[in-house]
């Protein structure tokens, strides 16, 4: 297979190896190139419509090829970054009644970031691609920079956790690292934000002021969520029970204005509102404001806390994936693309 694909495309295999992501493409004989390139009689001539015309309703643009292992790589980086900027906040208080805590914001950060960055690698195919894109540093590309501090995440966090509390140099480096953690984690629920939002596709780049804001709402409320699963209680139910609270408000609202921008233009915001993706982003909405209800519920309800911690990572979830189907649907839509270019060539004109 790969000496016929190489002769397809006038390679010879004695001069390299074929590798890389695009070794296993199929190449085109001569005669079935210029087979394609023949012209063929449309059985129908396409419509156009006079109101809003499109290039014979063809996309534009390409959808991303990412798989759901991207969604969950969302959802577990922010929780893990959030819940080792919890961490290091919680390391200011030199008490001890937090070190609980602490150990859980930084087992929490060390698991999810690992396994999140086992979803990246599985939907790169190979670690070496992974590992490609740390042969530079530039602070610009959100992508280049994600991948440091996602490597960066869980090695500091394990660091801050190894000699915790203690004193003598061992001490200093263990709490250095904890608030390195601290820096990197907050990078790291929110970037994913940015990385989305800077592309062409019409949903993401008309949102592209309020994602990464939705996104680090959302880290901060699904950290607290996984801390009151693992804690039964102590002094840190209050930290979890003010930020997770602060945490689903602040998605709700980020949500919100993220939904008033994007349906300026109706095509482009339609997306949220209709297949996988709208119901995926109703449920999220549903899920969270589920999630407030049962949190402020009067009374001690039996596992109150629990079930609440429950709702808010599910509603978390959703909201992730419905922002990857939705892009996607968004991209194969040539209106929205042509409808925001001319709403926008309009308010310029103005």
């Amino acid at each position: 297979m790969a000496s016929e694909s190489a002769a397809a495309r006038h390679i010879d295999p004695s001069l390299g190896t074929l590798e890389g992501e695009g070794s296993q493409q199929r190449g085109i004989g001569p005669e079935e190139h210029m087979q394609d390139l023949s012209p063929h009689a449309w059985s129908k001539v396409p419509t156009v419509s006079e109101e809003h015309p499109t290039y014979f309703d063809r996309p534009v643009l390409k959808e991303v090829v990412w798989t759901w292992d991207i969604p969950m790589y969302y959802y577990l980086g922010g929780a893990a970054g959030a819940s080792l900027t919890l961490g290091a906040a919680a390391q200011l208080r030199s008490s001890r009644d937090l070190d609980q805590f602490v150990r859980h914001c930084h087992w929490i950060g060390i698991i999810a970031s690992t396994v999140g960055a086992g979803f990246l690698i599985h939907d790169l195919g190979r670690p070496s691609r992974f590992l490609n894109m740390m042969r530079v540093f530039r602070p610009t590309s959100p992508m280049n920079l994600g991948s440091w501090v996602l490597a960066l995440a869980a090695p500091s966090a394990i660091t801050a956790g190894l000699w915790a509390r203690r004193g003598g140099p061992l001490g200093f480096i263990s709490e250095t690292a904890g608030y390195a953690s601290g820096a990197v984690g907050l990078v790291l629920s929110t970037y994913t934000g940015v990385l989305v939002s800077n592309t062409a596709i019409p949903l993401y780049s008309e949102s592209r002021r309020v994602m990464p804001i939705l996104f680090g709402a959302s880290a901060l409320a699904s950290a607290a969520s996984l801390l009151d699963l693992v804690n039964e209680g102590g002094p840190g139910c209050a930290i979890t029970r003010v930020a997770g609270t602060a945490g689903r408000i602040s998605e709700l609202i980020a949500g919100k204005v993220l939904e008033q921008h994007v349906d300026e233009v109706e095509r482009v915001g339609r997306p949220l509102h209709t297949g996988v993706g709208g119901a995926l982003w109703t449920a999220s909405k549903l899920l969270t404001a589920a999630s407030l209800a049962v949190s402020f519920w009067p009374g001690k309800m039996r596992g109150k806390r629990k079930w609440a911690a429950a709702l808010t990572t599910a509603g978390s979830l959703a909201l992730r994936f419905a922002v990857h189907y939705a892009g996607k649907a968004s991209a194969r839509d040539p209106h929205a693309t042509f409808d925001l270019q001319r709403a926008k060539r309009q308010s310029s004109v103005r």
